[in-house]
C-alpha cells in the first residue's frame, strides 16, 4: 500500500491511467491504415524478437475490460491515444468510418463509468503514406496534421475532458531522426533538426484547428529530465547545460518563450528549416495546461560520445530493469522549475512508471512519486494530475514485449488481465472517493 493518502494531493487532483493506441490496441483491421511502427517493427534489428503491435494487448477488442479496470480501480481519468492511421488511413483525404465508430465506442463506455477522457493525438504511430512524403522532415506535416487534429475535434472535442496534440516531442525528433531507437529509424543531425522544429509547428497549426472547432482545456505532453552534471569541472557543467537545451528547453522555450536556445540554434543553424524563426508566434500559442512526462535523470560529462561533446552516462542510483535510474527527487525538482521559469499553467504529471516483474519495487516507485508531487505542490507548482504509465503490461517500443511498466499483467498468449500489487495500491487510496 502507499503511505501517502489522496488529501495530500488536495480534493481535485485527479488520478489517472495512460496508454498509448499502437503499445495496447491492435485490431490492424476494419481500414486502419498502416503506421511507420508497422513496418519499422517487421525490420530485422529494430525491436527486440521482431515484436509487433500487430495484436498487442487486443484492446481493439477488449476495451470495455480494460475501461472497468480503469473504474474499478477508482481512476478518475483514462489518458489513451487516438491512432491517425485508423482515423484517416492515408494520413489525409478519407476518414474511416469504422475508425470514428471504435473511438465513439471508446469515448462513450469512458463517459458511461464516469471516467473522463484525456486524449492524445498523436503519441507515435504516423500513417506510413506520410512518411513516404518525408513525414516530420516535412514542413507540410504541420497542415496535414492540422487536418486531422480538425477531424478529431469536430467528432470528438465535444466529448473530450482534455486534448493533448502531441506526446514527448523530443521522442518524435530525436529519439528517432538522430539516435534511430524509434520508427523511423534515421540517425541523421539535419533529419533531426527539422524534425524538432516541424513537430512543435504542428503542435501548434493543431491547436489552432482544435480551437477553430471549439475544443476546449488544450495542451501538449513534454518528456523532460533532470540534467545534472556529472561533476563540478566547468566542461561537464557546459556538457549538462548542452544536454538540457537539448533535452527540455528546446521544447519548454519554443512553447513558453516562442523562441528556441541560442546553445542549439547556433550550433544547429546549418540544419534548422530556413525561416523557423517565422513559425515561432505559431509554436508558441496560448495552452490551458501541461502534461510532463518524466522517468529518470540525465547525467552528462564532457566527452566524444554525444551531440556536441555533450555525453550522457550513468550513475549510480538504484535503476529500473531497463536500468533507467530511479529519481524522485528530479520530478519534484522538475515540477517547481516549469512552474518558477516557464508558467503558472496547471501542470499534469501524464506519466510515469517503472519497467519492473518485482511488483513491490513498482508500489514504491508510485509511492516516492507521488510524495514528490506534493514536495512539489509545497513548493508553489500547481499539479492538478498524476497518470500511471502504464494501465497494462504492453507493446514497450524497441523492447517488444520483453518490457512490463503495467500496474496489470498481461498474458499475451491469452490476452488474460491479472492486477498487481501496484493496482491494488492505488485502489486503496482511491477507492470511494472518485
Amino acid at each position: 500500500m502507499f503511505s501517502i493518502s489522496r488529501d495530500e494531493l488536495g480534493p481535485n487532483f485527479t488520478f489517472g491511467a495512460a496508454t498509448a493506441a499502437y503499445q495496447i490496441e491492435g485490431g490492424q483491421t476494419d481500414g486502419r491504415g498502416t503506421s511507420i511502427w508497422d513496418t519499422f517493427s517487421s525490420t530485422p534489428g529494430n525491436v527486440k524478437n521482431l515484436d509487433t503491435g500487430a495484436i498487442a494487448c487486443d484492446h481493439y477488442n477488449r476495451w470495455p475490460g480494460d475501461l472497468d479496470l480503469i473504474r474499478d480501480g477508482g481512476f478518475d481519468a483514462y489518458r489513451f491515444s487516438f491512432a491517425w492511421p485508423r482515423l484517416i488511413p492515408e494520413g489525409t483525404g478519407v476518414v474511416n468510418p469504422k475508425g470514428l465508430e471504435f473511438y465513439d465506442r471508446l469515448i462513450d463506455g469512458m463517459l458511461e463509468r464516469g471516467i473522463k477522457p484525456y486524449a492524445t493525438l498523436y503519441h507515435w504511430d504516423l500513417p506510413s503514406p506520410l512518411q513516404d512524403k518525408g513525414g516530420w522532415m516535412n514542413r507540410d506535416i504541420a497542415s496535414w496534421f492540422a487536418e486531422y487534429a480538425a477531424v478529431v475535434g469536430h467528432h470528438f472535442g465535444d466529448r473530450l475532458h482534455a486534448t493533448a496534440t502531441i506526446n514527448e516531442p523530443w521522442c518524435v525528433a530525436f529519439l528517432s531522426h538522430f539516435l534511430g531507437i524509434h520508427a523511423p529509424g534515421y540517425r541523421d543531425l539535419r533529419a533531426a533538426s527539422r524534425a524538432m522544429h516541424h513537430v512543435l509547428f504542428a503542435h501548434g497549426t493543431a491547436i489552432d484547428a482544435l480551437r477553430a472547432e471549439s475544443v476546449k482545456n488544450l495542451g501538449i505532453v513534454l518528456n523532460l529530465e533532470k540534467t545534472e552534471a556529472a561533476s563540478d569541472k566547468p566542461e561537464d557543467i557546459e556538457a549538462q547545460n548542452l544536454g538540457d537545451a537539448l533535452f527540455n528547453r528546446w521544447y519548454l522555450d519554443g512553447v513558453f518563450k516562442g523562441r528556441y536556445p541560442e546553445a542549439l540554434t547556433s550550433r544547429l543553424a546549418e540544419y534548422l528549416p530556413e525561416g523557423f524563426e517565422k513559425d515561432m508566434e505559431v509554436v508558441s500559442r496560448p495552452l490551458d495546461w501541461l502534461g510532463i512526462n518524466y522517468y529518470t535523470r540525465g547525467l552528462y560529462a564532457a566527452g566524444p560520445n554525444g551531440l556536441f561533446g555533450a555525453e550522457r552516462r550513468s550513475g549510480d542510483l538504484e535503476t529500473s530493469d531497463l536500468g533507467w535510474e530511479i529519481y524522485p527527487k528530479g520530478l519534484e525538482d522538475l515540477l517547481v522549475r516549469v512552474n518558477r521559469d516557464y508558467t503558472k499553467l496547471p501542470l499534469y504529471v501524464t506519466e510515469t512508471g517503472m519497467s519492473e516483474t518485482n511488483d513491490e519495487r513498482r508500489v514504491k516507485y508510485y509511492d516516492d512519486h507521488l510524495r514528490a508531487v506534493a514536495n512539489a505542490q509545497g513548493q508553489g507548482a500547481d499539479v492538478r494530475g498524476f497518470f500511471a504509465w502504464s494501465l497494462l503490461d504492453n507493446y514497450e517500443w524497441s523492447q517488444g514485449y520483453t518490457s512490463r511498466f503495467g500496474i496489470v499483467h498481461v498474458d499475451y498468449e491469452t490476452q488474460v488481465r491479472t492486477p498487481k500489487a501496484s493496482y491494488r495500491a492505488f485502489q486503496g487510496m482511491l477507492h470511494n472517493t472518485r
